[in-house]
C-alpha cells in the first residue's frame, strides 16, 4: 500500500462509541463555534466591569475639574488595567490578583505614602491650602470700608445654587457670588433702584435671609476681576457697602503692603507672610520642613517629656495587657481542660461572653462601674467608697489594665484551649512516668509546645494592644490631663491616642506633627515584630 493511499484511508471508529465518533477537525470546530457563544457568567462580568468603568470615568471628570491630574492618571491606569485583566484570555491569574492588589494600594501603601508626606510639612490648621488661596484669604480678611463710599441696595439672590448679591450700579442690574465677581443681570426687573426679580436667580425673602444671616454677613462679592476695586459686604441683609483691602498684595514683588503703616510681609520659608519685626499674616499655606515634625518631639523639652512619658506607658501598657490576658487565660485553659471537671462546656461558654460584646461598649459600661459618686464599683462592692478610679493617673492606668484584662483574657483562653487539646496525650503520660511533677511537666513540655503555636499571635496581641485606640478613647480619653502640657495629652494617652489629640483635639491641629508620630508608631510596631517572629522561628524545632 502506497502513502497516499495509507492517507486517503479512512479511520475505523473507536470501540464503544457506537461507530458515532467524530473527526477530530469536527469536533474543533463545534467547540470553537460552542465558544463563541456567550455564557450568563459574560454578561455578568461585563456589567460588573462597566459599573467600574462609570465609576472611575466619573472620578477622572471630577479630578479633572479640580486639575488633581496623578488622580486622573492613577484611575484610568487602574481602568485599563482592570479591563486588560478581565477581558484578556492571557490574563486569567490577574483577573484573581487586580482586585486585592488594588485595594492593598489604595487602603494601605496610598496611606502610609500620604501619611509619610504629610509627616514632612506644616500641614495644620492656618496652612491648609495651598499660597494662592492663603494670598486670596489674607485679601478678603483684611478689609475696611471705603470712606465716602455709596451704599447699595442689596438683593440676597440664589445663583445656581450660589448665595450672592444682586445690585444697580449705574442703571445696570448685576449680580456676583462669593466665586464670582459683579456681572450684567439681563432681564432684571428694578423697582426703586432694588432688584425685585431676575431671570435665572431666586430672591430670598427676608424670613430666609434671617435663618442664613450667618452666611450672608460673612458673603464677600468682589466689585470687578480686579480686587484692588474692592468687595461688597452687608450687614443686615439690605444695604452693601464697598470694602477695600488694608493688606494690598504685589505679585511683582510677592509682598503684601499694609495701606496705613507700609508695612511690608514677606514670604517665609515656613508658609507664612511676615514682616521685619515678626509680624506674621494668617492663613498661611502648606510647605515642606523636612524633618522638622520629627526633632520637635525631642528638641522642645516640653514635648519631648510628653513624648517620652506616653511611649513608656505605651510600652508598658502593650507588655503587661498581652501578659494578663495570656496567664490568664492561659491558666483558664488549663483548669476546665481537665477532665475532671465537671461541667466545662457550660463554663467554657460563659468566660467568652466578654470577647462577644463590642470593645467599645464595654469600655463605655465599665466607665459608668468605675465613676466615683455612682459607679457600682464604689457604691456596691466598696459599701460606698470614694475612690477616683480614672481621675487620679495611677489609678486610672490600674483601671485601663483591669479593664483589657476582662476584656482580652477570653481570647487567649480560646486559643489556649485549642493548643493543649493539640499536644499528644502520650507526650504527656511518657513525663509522668519519667517522674515529672506537674510544675516540670509544664515548664519542660506543655509551655514550650504551646508556644509554638500562640507565639505568633502574642506579637500580634501586641501590636493591637500597642495601638489600642478604642479602649483609651472610650474609657478615660486619654485623662486625667497632664497639668501645664504645651499639648492636651493625658496620663493614660497610649502614641496613638496622642496622634489623635495633636491632630484633632489640642487647639490648634498640627497634622504634621500627628503623621510624624504615627511613622515611629509604624516603625517602632514593625520592628518589635520583626524581632519577635525571628525569636519564634526557634520555637519550629520543637
Amino acid at each position: 500500500m502506497t502513502e497516499q493511499q495509507v492517507a486517503e484511508r479512512p479511520t475505523a471508529p473507536v470501540s464503544g462509541d457506537g461507530g458515532s465518533r467524530r473527526s477530530p477537525r469536527r469536533l474543533r470546530g463545534d467547540d470553537s463555534s460552542h465558544a463563541r457563544r456567550p455564557g450568563s457568567g459574560f454578561w455578568v462580568k461585563l456589567a460588573l466591569v462597566a459599573i467600574v468603568d462609570a465609576l472611575g470615568v466619573y472620578g477622572i471628570l471630577t479630578a479633572a475639574g479640580v486639575h488633581s491630574w496623578w488622580i486622573v492618571a492613577s484611575l484610568a491606569l487602574g481602568l485599563v488595567i482592570v479591563n486588560w485583566a478581565y477581558f484578556s484570555r492571557r490574563a486569567v491569574p490577574a483577573k484573581y490578583l487586580v482586585p486585592g492588589l488594588l485595594f492593598l494600594l489604595v487602603y494601605q501603601l496610598f496611606t502610609m505614602g500620604y501619611t509619610a508626606y504629610v509627616a514632612f510639612t506644616n500641614y495644620g490648621d492656618g496652612h491648609n491650602s495651598t499660597k494662592s488661596d492663603a494670598i486670596s484669604a489674607i485679601s478678603a480678611q483684611n478689609q475696611e470700608r471705603v470712606e465716602g463710599s455709596a451704599a447699595y441696595p442689596v438683593t440676597v439672590v440664589l445663583d445656581g445654587g450660589e448665595l450672592g448679591f444682586a445690585v444697580v450700579q449705574d442703571g445696570q442690574a448685576e449680580v456676583g457670588t462669593a466665586d464670582q465677581p459683579l456681572q450684567p443681570l439681563d432681564g432684571a426687573t428694578v423697582e426703586g433702584g432694588k432688584v425685585t426679580a431676575a431671570p435665572g436667580v431666586e430672591i430670598l425673602q427676608f424670613a430666609q435671609i434671617a435663618q442664613r444671616s450667618d452666611e450672608v454677613t460673612q458673603l464677600v462679592v468682589q466689585v470687578s476681576d480686579d480686587p484692588a476695586d474692592g468687595t461688597l459686604r452687608t450687614q443686615d441683609g439690605t444695604t452693601a457697602y464697598v470694602f477695600s483691602p488694608v493688606l494690598k498684595y504685589d505679585a511683582s514683588t510677592d509682598t503684601f503692603t499694609d495701606a496705613k503703616t507700609g508695612e511690608t510681609y514677606t514670604p517665609s520659608d515656613h508658609g507664612n507672610f511676615v514682616s521685619a519685626d515678626g509680624d506674621v499674616l494668617q492663613p498661611g499655606w502648606r510647605v515642606g520642613v523636612g524633618f522638622e515634625n520629627f526633632t520637635a518631639l525631642f528638641q522642645d523639652s516640653r514635648v519631648s517629656s510628653l513624648f517620652v512619658q506616653v511611649t513608656l506607658w505605651t510600652f508598658a501598657f502593650a507588655f503587661l495587657s498581652v501578659a494578663t490576658t495570656f496567664f490568664l487565660g492561659l491558666f483558664l485553659a488549663m483548669v476546665f481542660n481537665d477532665p475532671r471537671v465537671r461541667g466545662r462546656k457550660i463554663y467554657r461558654s460563659l468566660l467568652i461572653l466578654p470577647y462577644a460584646f463590642p470593645a467599645f461598649l464595654s469600655a463605655l459600661v465599665w466607665k459608668g462601674m468605675l465613676n466615683t459618686s455612682y459607679g457600682f464599683v464604689n457604691k456596691v462592692l466598696l459599701h460606698g467608697a470614694s475612690i477616683d478610679w480614672l481621675g487620679d493617673p495611677w489609678l486610672a492606668k490600674l483601671s485601663v489594665l483591669g479593664v483589657n484584662l476582662w476584656l482580652g483574657f477570653p481570647y487567649m483562653f480560646l486559643i489556649c484551649t485549642g493548643a493543649l487539646q493539640s499536644i499528644p496525650g502520650d507526650v504527656m503520660e511518657s513525663a509522668k512516668l519519667d517522674g515529672a511533677g506537674p510544675f516540670r511537666v509544664f515548664r519542660s513540655i506543655t509551655l514550650p509546645l504551646l508556644m509554638v503555636s500562640v507565639a505568633p499571635l502574642l506579637i500580634a496581641s501586641f501590636a493591637f494592644n500597642f495601638n489600642n485606640f478604642t479602649l483609651i478613647y472610650m474609657l478615660t480619653g486619654g485623662g486625667p490631663d497632664v497639668v501645664g502640657a504645651p499639648l492636651q495629652i493625658g496620663s493614660t494617652d497610649l502614641l496613638i491616642s496622642m496622634v489623635y489629640s495633636v491632630a484633632f483635639e489640642s487647639g490648634a491641629a498640627r497634622y504634621g506633627l500627628a503623621s510624624a508620630v504615627s511613622i515611629l508608631i509604624f516603625i517602632a510596631v514593625g520592628l518589635i515584630s520583626w524581632l519577635g517572629f525571628r525569636r519564634t522561628r526557634s520555637l519550629e524545632e520543637l
